[in-house]
Formats: structure tokens, C-alpha cells, sequence
């Protein structure tokens, strides 16, 4: 058994596959399945479940992540601590995302910053905000940013961006050339909802409780735990929905979504740079939120 391993390891139950870690440590998956095997073999049982093409870890694999990972996040901040001793911002970086942010933000942040600190290896985990939440908690991100508020005085959240949401309608729909629809309009046709949990949803719930309604008012005809799934549920005619439009933008510019907005109701909502109150942050954390503050809309 050796750290290199265990980063794999780690790797490969975060990512739910052997072939994206084998592409996140750049080596062959082979190897990656090789080098799980062998701690498989160290400790004398299944560490993973093979499902097909996805990938979960055992009840032991499990406790191997726990405790791998807080073995990890210590070394990463040794690294750093060294580094930035010297002068220097390196090592590793895990920020945690919630889904509009993980797609749409965070990935320009991270090429500009790692444009600044090649020698900082960046890890983005992507989760519903309270699963982000929960990892900044536990210690397993240090930055990230999320599109939901907690009430959890643990953790800091800065305002970086106000996000604009909308109806989102496929371009087929009776609604598609009109600017607006009521919120009774909403409530007469088949409407996909995310999953508790996620901001998207959070941010929907607030709005409407803000006029004295809620999500039970509508047609609630499926529940979906992303995004892009609501976004296909939308194009195959499962129904409409309320979505992020930097979620739809493209699909917007092709033609095949239209978004409306919603009339006497606003809808939108902030992310948050988030982290944990009282843990000191690594030179490679505090160059980001340097990176942060200076190119902050807010």
C-alpha cells in the first residue's frame, strides 16, 4: 500500500468509473483497475462493486475512502504548507461545486487560475448543494461554490454572481412566443422538478413561498437529480421547468428551448463562495479567493 495508490483509489469512488480517474491521473484504465486490485489484495477483500460502466464502493471500501481521504487532505495541505514556506503556491486544490456552478463558473475560474499556478493541481467534485455542504464539513473541499444558503454557522458564504432563472420551454411548446406565463399558467401543465437538496430547487421553493405558494401548487409530474436531465425531460416533452438560463444558454442560441419569464415572481438567486469558518486555508485556497475577489460581478 502506498499514498499513490490510495489517491487512485480515492479517485476512482469519487468519480463513480475507472476510465475518468484514468483520465484525471493520466494513466491507462488497466492500470487504474491494477492498481485497485492491488490494495484489494493488501487488505484481503472487494474494495469495489463493478456495475457495468459505474462503479461503487464495498462497505470497506468505504472506510478505505473515509480514511484515505482524510490522509489525503493532510498530506495536500503539507505539500502546501511547504511550498508556500518557500514561496511558492502548490499542491492540490479540491473545490466543491454545486451543479450550475460546476459546469458554468468554476471551470474558467480554474483555467485562469491554473494559468497563474501551474504547479497547483486542481480536483473539482460536484455534488447538490447540500451534499457540497456536507464536504466542506467533513473536509473533503476546501473552497466551493454553491447556489443555496445554510443556516449552518460554520460555514462562510461570500455573494460572487446573481443567477437569472426562467421557464424553460421546448421550442415546440403553445408557449413558445410569448415573454411571460403566471404562476397559475404554470400550475395547469406538466412541470419537472429537481431534487430536494439542489439550489435550483431551493431557489424555486423560495420564490414561490415569497408570493404564498409553493412546489405542491404545481403538476409535479417528475423529479429529476441534475440538470441536464431536466434539460432532456424538457426536450422530449416530459414537461416544462424552472432552470438556471446560463443552464440553457446554448440550447437557447440552437433554437430548440425558449425561456419565459415568470409574471409577479422573482426569480433569481446568488452564488456563494463557501468554506469552513474556522479552518485556515492553504496558500493554494487563498490565491484563488484572491482570484475570486478581483474578477467578482458583485
Amino acid at each position: 500500500m502506498d499514498l499513490w495508490r490510495l489517491r487512485i483509489f480515492c479517485r476512482v469512488v469519487e468519480l463513480r468509473s475507472f476510465s475518468r480517474a484514468a483520465a484525471g491521473v493520466r494513466l491507462s484504465q488497466p492500470t487504474v483497475s491494477s492498481h485497485v486490485k492491488d490494495l484489494e489484495d493488501h487488505f484481503g477483500c472487494r474494495l469495489i462493486d463493478r456495475q457495468g460502466r459505474s462503479v461503487t464502493p464495498t462497505p470497506a471500501g468505504e472506510l478505505l475512502y473515509r480514511q484515505a481521504s482524510d490522509l489525503m487532505a493532510r498530506y495536500d495541505e503539507i505539500e502546501a504548507e511547504m511550498a508556500g514556506y518557500q514561496g511558492r503556491v502548490a499542491g492540490r486544490l479540491v473545490i466543491g461545486g454545486s451543479t450550475i456552478p460546476a459546469g458554468h463558473i468554476l471551470p474558467g475560474l480554474i483555467g485562469a487560475y491554473r494559468r497563474t499556478y501551474p504547479q497547483v493541481t486542481v480536483c473539482l467534485l460536484v455534488g447538490d448543494t447540500e451534499k457540497i455542504f456536507s464536504d466542506i464539513l467533513s473536509g473533503k473541499v476546501e473552497l466551493a461554490m454553491v447556489g443555496g444558503r445554510t443556516a449552518d454557522r460554520r460555514i462562510v458564504q461570500q455573494p460572487f454572481l446573481t443567477d437569472e432563472m426562467r421557464v424553460v420551454v421546448p421550442s415546440s411548446h403553445p408557449w413558445a412566443g410569448r415573454k411571460t406565463v403566471t404562476v397559475g399558467d404554470l400550475a395547469q401543465v406538466p412541470f419537472i422538478v429537481r431534487e430536494r437538496g439542489s439550489g435550483t430547487r431551493g431557489a424555486l421553493e423560495d420564490s414561490l413561498a415569497a408570493r404564498g405558494g409553493g412546489i405542491e401548487g404545481l403538476n409535479v409530474v417528475a423529479e429529476f437529480g441534475s440538470t441536464e436531465a431536466v434539460v432532456q425531460g424538457i426536450k422530449s416533452g416530459i414537461g416544462v421547468s424552472v432552470l438556471s438560463s446560463m443552464a440553457v444558454a446554448a440550447d437557447v442560441r440552437a433554437g430548440t428551448l425558449k425561456i419565459l419569464g415568470l409574471r409577479g415572481v422573482k426569480l433569481t438567486r446568488v452564488f456563494y463562495l463557501s468554506f469552513l469558518r474556522d479552518r485556515s486555508q492553504s496558500p493554494a485556497a487563498n490565491a484563488f479567493c484572491k482570484l475570486i475577489e478581483a474578477g467578482s460581478p458583485q
